[in-house]
């Protein structure tokens, strides 16, 4: 009984080995199925920046008697909702962002003050008693013509009628000396009504917490056409009974026997109480009609104003931003095009240099590519810009797993006896699933990081980067493997394995390992030139200093296209003439130019266009951004955080995985990055904005991306051969992964190139700052990180601590 256990356990764990492949095979082809069903039917939102539209941040604020919390949010949404969706913008988007601030975004709107009118007026909705008809405040300062000052029945000299007797000349009815006029809700006032006329008001009597409802409707029996119906609740009831009353004691066509609606200090409408309602009683039930010569337009506005009108709590505008159809078009058109031709380069360089395992991987990617955009779809993610890029961005992550599972598919085809070509991938893909695993986990952590603290456009890369991380795993470990194996089980690959890709070690390996360079003999001569970059990239931080772009200093910012090409210099000047010295402007094209204020107006808008259009021969805005100063202050703080957060977890992670002094060398290495990457930018006086952080935390991805290969490959080293030195070691783990580095920074800077030729002014700083700290982290890992390490090393075992091949050697956490 005993001998029969283990035979049993030997041919269960045969048959559950032997099931695996089945089970890849059948969940790769339901996510593939699925995902073009999805990329079929489920169209994926284009975010503003790539259709165009305007998107507005609103901030709420509190007053004495409501405070601006999540609750008042929330009512505030509704009320802009009902009034978005009643004037038909098509497939607008309004949502609360945090406790005090709310997202609107409207398609197809391309003027801000075009928008701010779709969103109506901000002000609470009051009904008011009418005095008497007013007097502008021109007409106020002097007598009609034909009065020479006279006093009419019942007035004292030198006082204007509807003064209050004993009141000195200059003060407004209702208002004690001293107070500031239009400061006090109980006061009266004088406003134009919808006629042009002037109409003295008494303080609020309803507001608009007291209405329930409001519709515009069509009454063709009685003929007075369309009219518009208001229903009061709660005590709004008695209050309209006692202000209809009370002007139903005026005679017909006095103007006290109107009652005026309010918003935003404007009378939306004053209509003259009916004649059949008696004095002192007033409309009864709670329900009224406002009728005129309303066509149904006219009508379903005033219903619209008169229900979503009252606003909890005021709003007011922190960002905005407008981008026209033709440059959203523009970065679809440019991304898609950097997509095809970055993607097909990366396709025939690892065709070129796998073979058949390069065409398999191919074919993974565009499965991925499928399951990406399956899933920005089917989560209903907003892709935008920045998104688009890190769509592409990721194909490069996932080139890096396949680059990663085929040179140790080589390594293990080259040390094997009687080497298969399955056996072979089995074991590269065993042995490569650490280093892909730690490297795509600490990418997750930065796309995780800029989700939680950066905003807006920033933010949707960071989401997109992690749906591109998750479907590149899938697509390198799940689809790319389904596909090898199936192809190293065909006779024509056993026959002749060399098409395979995958039958010994490549031509720079060898090459390398025959020539044998002690790279790590004198580590301080890398660091020395490391320092050098520092110092030139820190030059260029410290004397050209950093420019903050208008996201994390506020301010407004405008890209025109001019009829001609027009010289920085001479828009400069222009603006200088118009009045706005201080105005930042930089070429962003042939025919394109970017201006950059402080705080500026529509107006101010306006005489800026004006200027620059004289310049340019003529100027189209093709997107204006204006976020404000409290905003950009907040968004700068949070920029800041994200940095350190990233570092700090990056740190706690190697820590975790590969102990304290590979986890220093990666960090070290990383901040090397991010330094020379800033000091460039610096340097090319271009801007730090939100697209140059998502930027940087992609770098930071990809630095100690580079650095974790580069780390496992001496822990594994270490592990093998304990009484090795520690720097023979490391120099021969830079010789066996350099094949794999030089490969994937390959494979990434087609993408990026391709995304900096052809992404347009929009991506080329962002494709600027990807390729700078690819290179950086290229040469970091190999340079930086590694000399650091070996530094660290021999300090430790001077200083008396535990030998780094110890502390290397201790198991790590397991991953997957």
């Amino acid at each position: 009984m005993a001998p029969s256990r283990p035979r049993s356990r030997s041919r269960w764990g045969s048959r559950s080995r032997s099931r695996a492949p089945r089970v890849r095979a059948l969940l790769a082809l339901a996510v593939v199925a699925l995902s073009l069903y999805i990329a079929a039917t489920v169209p994926v939102r284009l975010g503003l920046d790539l259709r165009g539209g305007t998107q507005i941040v609103l901030e709420t604020r509190s007053t004495p008697a409501t405070e601006a919390g999540a609750e008042a949010t929330d009512r505030t949404v509704e009320v802009l909702r009902g009034r978005i969706d009643a004037l038909g913008v098509a497939e607008p988007t309004i949502a609360r962002s945090g406790d005090h601030r709310i997202v609107v975004e409207l398609p197809g709107v391309q003027d801000p003050e075009q928008a701010a009118g779709v969103l109506g007026r901000t002000a609470q909705l009051t009904f008011h008693e009418v005095l008497s008809a007013g007097r502008s405040a021109a007409e106020a300062r002097e007598p009609a013509p034909g009065e020479d000052g006279a006093t009419g029945p019942g007035e004292e000299p030198g006082r204007d009628a509807g003064e209050e007797p004993g009141r000195d000349a200059g003060e407004e009815p209702g208002r004690e000396a001293g107070e500031e006029p239009g400061r006090e809700a109980g006061e009266e006032r004088v406003l134009p009504d919808e006629d042009g006329g002037f109409l003295r008001l008494a303080a609020p009597a309803l507001t608009g917490e007291d209405v329930r409802d409001a519709a515009a409707r069509f009454d063709g029996q009685s003929g007075a056409g369309w009219l518009v119906t208001v229903d009061f609740r709660g005590q709004g009831d008695d209050g309209w009974a006692r202000l209809t009353g009370e002007a139903a004691c005026s005679p017909p066509g006095d103007p006290s026997r109107r009652v005026a609606i309010v918003l935003d200090d404007k009378v939306i409408s004053s209509p003259q109480v009916d004649p059949s309602v008696r004095c002192g009683t007033g409309i009864q039930g709670g329900s009224t009609q406002i009728t005129g010569s309303f066509d149904d337009a006219a009508a379903q506005e005033l219903a619209l104003l008169v229900k979503g009108g009252a606003l909890p709590v005021p709003v007011e505008i922190v960002e905005q931003r407008t981008v026209g159809p033709t440059l959203g078009a523009a970065a679809v058109e440019a991304g898609a095009w950097a997509a095809v031709i970055g993607t097909a380069l990366t396709a025939l360089f690892v065709m070129a240099v796998y073979r058949l395992m390069g065409v398999l991987a191919t074919l993974a990617l565009l499965c991925y590519g499928v399951i990406s955009y399956a899933a920005l779809a089917a989560l209903g993610a907003t892709l935008t810009l920045p998104g688009l890029a890190g769509f592409v961005l990721a194909i490069g992550m996932a080139v890096d797993a396949n680059v990663l599972v085929f040179e140790r598919a080589r390594e293990e085809y080259g040390t094997r006896r009687r080497p298969t070509a399955r056996a072979s991938l089995a074991a590269g893909f065993r042995n490569a699933l650490s280093a892909i695993a730690d490297s795509n986990i600490t990418t997750l952590i930065a796309a995780g990081l800029l989700f939680l603290f950066a905003s807006g456009p920033v933010r949707g890369f960071g989401v997109t980067l992690a749906i591109g991380v998750l479907a590149s795993l899938f697509s390198a470990l799940v689809v790319t493997r389904v596909l090898a194996e199936f192809a190293a089980e065909r006779g024509a690959v056993r026959r002749r394995p060399r098409i395979s890709g995958i039958d010994g070690p490549g031509a720079v390996r060898q090459r390398l390992l025959r020539w044998n360079p002690q790279l790590m003999r004198s580590p301080r001569r890398w660091l020395a030139l490391s320092a050098a970059a520092l110092v030139l990239a820190g030059s260029g931080i410290a004397f050209r200093g950093l420019d903050l772009g208008v996201e994390f200093t506020g301010g407004r910012l405008i890209e025109y296209s001019t009829g001609v090409a027009v010289d920085p210099e001479r828009a400069r000047d222009a603006l200088a003439d118009a009045g706005f010295p201080r105005a930042v402007v930089q070429s962003s094209g042939d025919d394109r130019l970017t201006v950059r204020v402080g705080d500026l107006s529509e107006p101010e808008k306006k005489q800026v266009t004006e200027a620059v259009s004289k310049a340019g021969e003529g100027a189209e805005t093709l997107r204006d951004e204006l976020i404000g100063p409290s905003l950009g202050s907040e968004l700068r703080r949070g920029a800041l955080i994200a940095l350190a957060a990233a570092l700090g977890a990056q740190l706690v992670y190697l820590a975790v995985r590969f102990r304290w002094l590979f986890g220093t060398a990666t960090i070290i290495a990383l901040a090397h990055d991010v330094v020379i990457v800033a000091g460039v930018f610096a340097w090319l006086g271009k801007p730090i904005d939100g697209v140059f952080l998502a930027a940087l935390m992609t770098v930071i991805g990809y630095s100690v991306n580079d650095s974790v290969v580069v780390f496992d490959r001496i822990r594994e080293l270490v592990r093998r051969d304990r009484a090795a030195p520690f720097g023979q070691l490391t120099n021969l783990a830079l010789l066996q992964t350099l094949p794999r580095t030089v490969n994937t920074g390959m494979g990434a800077a087609f993408i990026l190139t391709a995304l900096a030729v052809l992404g347009g002014d929009s991506l080329t700083d962002f494709a600027l700052a990807l390729l700078v700290g690819l290179a950086a982290g290229t040469y970091s890992s190999v340079f930086t990180a590694a000399p650091v390490a070996v530094l660290l090393h021999r300090r430790a075992g001077r200083g008396g601590r535990r030998p780094a091949e110890k502390e290397a050697a201790r198991p790590a956490a397991r991953t997957g």
